[in-house]
């Protein structure tokens, strides 16, 4: 028997061995800068107390990266979330080192249902082929199970004034796994005919979020990038409910935040996005919200970063007191701020967050572990 049977073991009968977290915000451009404007990491401390346990019954959130942009300048990792519902997995996107991390929280791996895509920004998509390929089971404790991948679609066009480097252009989820299936087929084939593993392409099906007609009548890339909108249904099964609506995060197209409904309580994800009507939909009454969050100061403070580069960050992504404005407009119970762009305190973050909202707020570490409600 494997050792990564005995993990999944773990999982149902004992707390989650969690990697520690860190007290600062890390990001885009992260890290205390040193002369010369290299980044330098904030130390990442332990866990002050045990993570929740999690049983083969409830709903749980488990943030598994919390880093915005290149993980690798930052302590934590690359942004990514999971959702187990009665021991069955979902994941919201695929930053680097979610692979490791799914495995370091014991996570139901072979219980896997869905992945979700927020957007093609390659800080929420750089580990999908290790995701695939490092999880693919048997011999390892993966899926042996059809699952499907669910992002967005080709934006159609590059924004305006954007070269044509590399074709097709502006490929979508459905080409993303294709040619990532493709580029790897040599080994795929082999490890299927070497180690009798299941066929790969007939376990993974990719999807693209069809929007609304209305929504994608008056949306698109050289346009209004999300219409004001009600959330709607992208996928079910017999535990979740999962729906999506555009958001604001230029110049991308489209970029989606997702809301799960389950059983036991509703989880929103903002995806990446500047703060927006859409995002307080998707958390209307939610249990908790899981929101990007921008340390603007650290930036402006750095003497490091172009007024330019700056004013892209606060028109794509929202400050501390932004997503305590969301989360207050929506009745949500709980503010997790996650995806962190910029250095600062857990005090300075959640500080700032609760000016605006006066319910919870945690400024989510890797790995951290969330019973819902």
């Amino acid at each position: 028997m494997t050792s990564e049977g005995s993990s999944r073991r773990a999982f149902l009968g004992k707390s989650v061995a969690i990697a520690g977290g860190v007290a600062a915000g890390a990001a885009i451009g992260s890290g205390v800068a040193r002369a010369g404007g290299t980044p330098s990491p904030t130390p990442s401390p332990a866990p002050t107390e045990p993570e929740p346990a999690i049983s083969p019954e409830g709903t749980y959130l488990v943030t598994l990266g919390t880093a915005a942009g290149p993980a690798v300048r930052s302590p934590r990792r690359g942004y990514s979330s999971a959702v187990v519902v009665d021991g069955h997995l979902y994941v919201v996107d695929l930053g680097l080192g979610v692979v490791r991390q799914a495995v370091e929280a014991m996570l139901p791996r072979s219980e896997l249902r869905a992945v979700f895509l927020t957007h093609l920004h390659s800080d929420h998509i750089a580990e999908l082929p290790a995701w695939l390929l490092f999880n693919w089971g048997p011999p390892v404790d993966g899926f042996t199970q059809p699952f499907p991948i669910i992002g967005p679609a080709g934006a159609g066009l590059l924004p305006a004034g954007a070269e044509t480097t590399i074709r097709p252009p502006t490929p979508g989820t459905m080409e993303l796994v294709e040619h990532v299936l493709e580029g790897y087929a040599y080994d795929i084939n082999i490890r299927v005919y070497d180690e009798a593993r299941p066929r790969l392409d007939e376990l993974v099906r990719a999807e693209e979020i069809a929007l609304p007609l209305d929504a994608a009548a008056q949306s698109g890339p050289h346009g209004v990038l999300a219409p004001t909108m009600a959330p709607f249904l992208i996928y079910e099964d017999d535990r979740v409910r999962v729906l999506a609506a555009l958001v604001e995060h230029p110049p991308v197209y489209p970029s989606y935040g997702f809301r799960f409904e389950t059983p036991h309580g509703v989880i929103a994800f903002s995806g990446d996005t500047a703060e927006h009507p859409n995002v307080v939909e998707l958390a209307r009454g939610a249990d908790v919200l899981v929101h990007e969050a921008v340390y603007l100061d650290f930036y402006r403070g750095s003497g490091t970063y172009t007024e330019e580069f700056i004013n892209h960050l606060a028109q794509s992504h929202t400050d501390p007191e932004g997503t305590g404005r969301v989360a207050t407009a929506a009745g949500a119970g709980h503010l997790v701020l996650s995806h962190l762009a910029g250095v600062a305190t857990d005090d300075e973050w959640a500080s700032a967050a609760r000016t605006t909202f006066d319910g919870p707020v945690t400024v989510a570490r890797d790995g951290q572990v969330f019973p819902v409600p």
